[in-house]
């Protein structure tokens, strides 16, 4: 009898073991519903108090695709964002960003000897926005995903949006389900791009990577969330000039 338990309790937990493994494969080798990934990625960033990532980023702006910035971010909730710049072009450029602090300006400074100069800027004024789409008011997975949701959601109740599913896909090291979005090619319909790629992490279940082509078809926004640690456990001292390890 003793023996028989044990080999149901090793059967049981097999079989939990197989539907977690299966819930997981389920995202990157079944059909890929955008819709419902939205609600659970709303759902876990909803959740989610602070996180850490190396974000890549690439934009065309005035027409010109400018060099990729890859920028060490940590984010905390309401709205408090750290930015360092980890390469080359702006290598040692670090940005600090808390709503309702220092008169709602960020608080920047170049790297390298152009360091010893701190600015504090209007995050929409012309100088903060130089090579830049959105102000640092706009940075943030649940940002991202509110775009994202906003177009979607339109697109699929006027029937105007067409969903490509591109399978499965590694990208920084983590298996991801990548599709498409296609949305009507006339910017007056007043969507928020012609196409869009996304990369969603199975096991996070938000987006880490993200191609926006314009109506034109030009790729004008290329984003990239490596390394992404959800709940990284951020306080307040990691949002503040005085911290030791920033160079304020």
């Amino acid at each position: 009898m003793l023996r028989s338990e044990q080999d149901m309790t090793k059967i049981t937990s097999f079989a939990l073991f197989l539907i977690l493994i299966i819930a997981d494969l389920s995202w990157g080798e079944i059909a890929f519903d955008p819709e419902t990934w939205i609600s659970v990625a709303e759902e876990v960033l909803t959740g989610t108090e602070s996180y850490t990532t190396i974000f890549h980023k690439q934009e065309r702006v005035k027409g010109v695709f400018l060099e990729k910035e890859t920028i060490y971010l940590k984010f905390k909730k309401p709205f408090n964002v750290y930015m360092k710049w980890i390469a080359a072009p702006n290598r040692g450029r670090e940005l600090l960003y808390v709503d309702g602090w220092n008169k709602n300006r960020l608080k920047a400074h170049e790297g390298g000897i152009l360091g010893i100069v701190t600015l504090n800027l209007d995050p929409r004024g012309a100088f903060a926005m130089k090579n830049n789409r959105h102000p640092v008011t706009d940075t943030g997975l649940e940002h991202l995903v509110r775009i994202i949701a906003e177009n979607v959601r339109r697109g699929v109740q006027s029937g105007s949006i067409q969903f490509i599913d591109h399978g499965s896909e590694t990208v920084y090291g983590s298996r991801t389900r990548k599709f498409e979005g296609i949305l009507p090619k006339e910017r007056s319909k007043g969507y928020y791009c012609y196409r869009a790629v996304i990369n969603v992490d199975i096991k996070k279940k938000v987006p880490v990577k993200i191609m926006i082509y314009d109506w034109d078809d030009n790729l004008i926004e290329n984003y990239g969330y490596e390394d992404l640690k959800l709940d990284a456990g951020l306080n307040d001292s990691d949002f503040t000039p005085d911290n030791p390890e920033y160079r304020y």
